[in-house]
């Protein structure tokens, strides 16, 4: 069945339709060696569809969403060079899976991995501010000028203030504590640096949330595949992102 080309684009990973549509703009898409205009559309099981002179590879017959429990010290880049264990040596699925939620090399929790790009591309961009979730140990209880700390915004070592994030203590393991935050932006070893910055140490870092999938019980190294109802709230949520993206709407922590 024929669609429209940057949304064929979209979906194996080149980014928003919107910037699909600019590769198409600048000459660099060909159907059956042709090349491209807005607005056209290609069959993609039929037709041969190049990018840059790469041809796309025939789509799916059938969209994966897969929740994952990622083990610590597993990377979540599956285009490692070491001989590290990735997280799509967890999934034995076939075919291109785009990995949604990276964590750090010695955090665990839960990833997302799906063949639909447009999806995981709305999903991690910043811009749209999709809420994630973490149990995170620290090594003693935080006092109030602590949490405020991390709740209004933390100053990073690169000079980024964090934006406002939900957090609130949840319960003690010996000296320790567990603490919840729920954050709308993830840039690299945000949170362990975010608790340096108010004299924490991270001991254990969970996510248990990415929008409106939960971790659940899931244990380490485990996976399962979303329920349509769970695709289809995500989809409801990265549509409320887009809207609000691009009519300028506030986002909230």
């Amino acid at each position: 069945m024929e669609e429209r080309l940057q949304k064929i684009l979209a979906r194996n990973g080149f980014g928003s339709r919107r910037s699909s549509e600019t590769i198409i703009l600048e000459g660099r898409v060909r159907v059956n060696g042709v090349v491209a205009k807005i607005g056209a559309k290609a069959d993609p099981f039929r037709d041969t569809i190049t990018v840059d002179g790469k041809p796309l590879p025939k789509t799916e017959t059938r969209m994966v969403y897969v929740a994952l429990h990622k083990p610590r010290y597993v990377l979540s880049d599956s285009g490692a060079i070491d001989d590290r264990k990735t997280v799509r040596d967890l999934v034995p699925l076939p075919g291109h899976l785009f990995t949604v939620g990276r964590l750090d090399f010695d955090s665990e929790g839960l990833i997302l991995l799906t063949n639909d790009g447009e999806l995981a591309n709305i999903l991690t961009h910043p811009r749209y501010g999709h809420e994630k979730e973490y149990r995170v140990l620290v090594s003693e209880k935080p006092d109030e000028k602590q949490l405020s700390a991390l709740r209004h915004g933390v100053v990073l070592e690169d000079g980024h203030r964090t934006a406002p994030a939900h957090v609130k203590l949840e319960s003690a393991a010996g000296k320790s504590v567990w603490i919840r935050m729920t954050l709308r932006e993830g840039r690299n070893r945000q949170i362990r640096e975010m608790a340096v910055r108010v004299g924490l140490d991270v001991i254990r870092l969970v996510r248990v949330r990415i929008g409106s999938v939960l971790l659940g019980n899931l244990k380490p190294g485990e996976w399962r595949e979303l329920s349509n109802v769970e695709v289809r709230r995500l989809k409801v949520i990265t549509n409320v992102g887009q809207k609000a993206n691009l009519s300028g709407g506030r986002k909230n922590a």
